[in-house]
């Protein structure tokens, strides 16, 4: 006779181990303070996170290794520029959720205790994440030497300026004017060009520049204000660069002109321009670069090289009084060792090198639309982009565009063009009370 078997008791359903994204999600919410506002979709398939809106594609474990080794910004720059970590929709959404979360949330960088990188440190392992640090994108900037020396200066220079003449001529106008452009009026359909014609228009009338004015250029880019006030204001001009790329440039494009005998153009260092008593002085967008221990060593340079009575012209970025500058991505891909300051703060240092400042004109909003069209025309180009500077430079770029925009966009940056003179022994400053005329007929092609 055979024993009855005891009924089995019938099996709990095992609950499904959570995926990747899901403990990711976890570690992010433990790192921020809060819960990622945006989707996140990981390499097993997984999502979780909001529904609508863009999405992060964590694409492989060594974007949390990445992590792992260097949290916050940079980490996440490092992963976006290699692939390892995308957005799915609109980049500026994505970035603009960010903000918006630490804003309104009190999101904040990673502040990791012992406890915390343990934790993370688990979880990583749990998913196969763990391992030596990756070795640094090779887009990023390795600069060695002292800060602001002027073997590191000009290291910094090259990094961003020398890319590649080509690449900027894809990117940017005719004009090959790589600052902000000026918007005369609401001309909704003025092209980008045309808002780069309006600025350089713009300083030259503020600079009073008039046939046989001497015009020294600091930092003068690809030449489009050297050309400009050579060719419609028939200045005598002095274009300086530490970039061989843009001097060589630049120089082409004066003997195209047939400008050889109003242009010169002279590669190198401010602090090595000899001479002075020029009638006007220009740096547009430089002075980001110079550093702020050395910052009041060129002011006085300004002040020193342009003749009393004479007019120094700073277009230049600023951040805002409670922002942070650049950041660690502008600072290690774009722009190395560069300084951002509170606009007062650059005002008061002009005045401080004995400079009278006599006009502060803020062009935010155009650097907005300046930014924007530079970005329309890095995806427009994206193919061209790609095959002149490979993926990972095109990315970087398309980073650096879109948050710089936002930047903008949201206050954090600004940028202004700062008109001073030098007054004579007297006190004259030779300005007009009322200069309306430096807009009249802006709005017009």
């Amino acid at each position: 006779m055979s024993t009855p078997r005891t009924p089995r008791t019938p099996r709990t359903p095992r609950t499904a181990r959570p995926g990747a994204a899901h403990r990711l999600a976890a570690l992010v919410r433990d790192a921020l303070g809060g819960p990622l506002p945006l989707r996140l979709r990981a390499w097993d398939g997984s999502e979780t996170g909001p529904a609508d809106g863009p999405v992060v594609v964590v694409r492989s474990r060594r974007a949390l290794r990445r992590l792992l080794w260097q949290p916050g910004e940079l980490g996440l720059a490092q992963a976006y520029v290699t692939g390892e970590l995308d957005v799915d929709g609109d980049l500026a959404e994505a970035l603009r959720a960010m903000w918006a979360a630490v804003r309104e949330h009190a999101l904040h960088p990673p502040r990791l205790t012992l406890a915390d990188r343990t934790r993370a440190l688990g979880t990583a392992a749990r998913l196969g994440a763990v391992g030596p640090r990756p070795a640094d994108p090779a887009s990023q900037a390795r600069l060695r030497g002292a800060p602001h020396s002027r073997a590191r200066d000009r290291a910094a220079v090259s990094h961003h300026y020398d890319l590649s003449n080509d690449f900027y001529r894809l990117l940017l106008d005719d004009t090959m004017a790589y600052s902000c452009g000026y918007w005369p009026g609401e001309e909704p359909h003025a092209t980008a060009e045309r808002s780069q014609h309006a600025k350089l228009e713009l300083v030259c009338r503020k600079l009073g520049l008039v046939p046989g004015s001497r015009l020294l250029d600091i930092g003068c880019g690809w030449g489009s204000l050297a050309l400009y006030a050579a060719e419609e204001h028939k200045a005598q001009v002095t274009a300086v660069t530490l970039a061989h790329e843009q001097a060589a440039h630049v120089r082409a494009r004066v003997r195209e002109r047939a400008l050889e005998h109003r242009v010169e153009v002279v590669c190198q260092d401010y602090r090595d321009i000899g001479g002075g008593a020029y009638d006007a002085v220009a740096s547009v967008e430089m002075g980001e670069h110079v550093g702020d221990a050395e910052y009041p060593a060129f002011t006085a340079a300004l002040h020193r090289l342009v003749r009393p009575g004479g007019r120094v012209l700073v277009q230049q970025m600023s951040r805002g009084a409670g922002a942070p500058g650049g950041g660690a991505f502008i600072e290690t891909y774009i722009a190395p060792d560069m300084h951002m300051r509170p606009l007062g703060e650059t005002v008061s240092l002009l005045e401080g090198a004995g400079l009278e400042v006599r006009s502060v004109e803020s062009l935010r909003e155009h650097y907005v639309r300046t930014v924007a069209a530079w970005h329309r025309t890095l995806e427009d180009r994206w193919s061209d982009v790609v095959r002149l500077v490979g993926e990972e430079t095109a990315r970087v770029w398309r980073l650096y565009l879109v948050g710089g925009a936002l930047a903008f966009e949201q206050r954090r940056m600004g940028v202004d063009q700062i008109l001073s003179v030098r007054p004579t022994a007297d006190g004259v400053s030779g300005m007009p009370a009322t200069p309306a005329h430096w807009y009249a007929g802006l709005d017009r092609p």
